[in-house]
């Protein structure tokens, strides 16, 4: 659990692909000026953390929602429900659909409607371009991003990804390690204009949320932008994308 401003927190956690390949995943504490904590995300913390956390906030108690921001990421939810039962359990059409026995919240995590709900802690943003809940359920391009204004830390799910790389790699392949998703190209709208429309929604975030400090990403850990901007850290991330654009573009003009 890694206190990474005053009233923010991120707790990382594992996610095995072939129950092999650890890629990572996590969920974000904020507090509220009130003293209050909503939870970003859900998993099931290792017994030394959920203590930690618990004892933050009064065993659970000051908890007061959870929002669940990535429709695929849903194998804990129903731990951090029944932990925390209390809590508005807030998720995406596909969370009420998956798993309508869950107490969940009627507001959707989608809706700006919701954002509004949230406005005085967070800023959220959802990409253009790309189906936010694809047909095809290996596509995990879409979410909801969500920066807490205080510390200026941006939580994301799947959409920006870190790269950590070995040392030895570092040094051959050098640069920025956020990146978007893989399957970018399934995952963006098969029209016209998705592609162009995917690049101004990147760079427009990466101007709106320039000061950002700090990226907790879903897969594989924290970016501390030192060395960069975040609108610059989102340039590359589309020049690394740029072929899969351009293909896009081609293809569907």
């Amino acid at each position: 659990m890694e206190h990474l401003a005053p009233n923010f927190w991120n707790l990382r956690g594992q996610f095995k692909i072939a129950h092999t390949i650890d890629i990572g995943t996590h969920m974000s504490l904020v507090r509220r000026p009130s003293g209050t904590f909503v939870l970003i995300d859900a998993y099931e913390p290792e017994d030394e953390e959920r203590e930690e956390l618990l004892a933050l906030t009064g065993n659970g108690d000051l908890i007061e929602a959870v929002l669940n921001v990535h429709a695929f990421h849903t194998i804990h939810c129903k731990f951090v429900h029944e932990a925390l039962p209390h809590a508005r359990l807030i998720g995406t059409r596909r969370h009420h659909l998956k798993m309508p026995h869950l107490n969940w919240d009627p507001s959707l995590i989608e809706d700006n409607a919701t954002h509004s709900q949230f406005a005085d802690l967070f800023d959220f943003s959802i990409p253009a371009g790309v189906d936010f809940i694809p047909e095809d359920e290996s596509v995990h391009v879409s979410s909801v991003l969500v920066r807490h204004r205080e510390s200026r830390i941006v939580h994301v799910d799947d959409t920006l990804m870190y790269l950590d790389l070995p040392g030895f790699v570092e040094k051959l392949v050098p640069g920025p390690k956020l990146r978007f998703h893989p399957k970018l190209a399934e995952g963006l709208e098969k029209r016209p204009g998705a592609a162009d429309d995917y690049i101004r929604w990147a760079r427009d975030l990466g101007e709106a949320w320039a000061d950002t400090q700090i990226v907790c990403a879903a897969h594989k850990g924290i970016v501390h932008l030192d060395e960069q901007t975040f609108a610059e850290a989102m340039a590359d991330a589309l020049a690394q994308a740029s072929k899969t654009l351009d293909e896009h573009r081609e293809r569907y003009s």
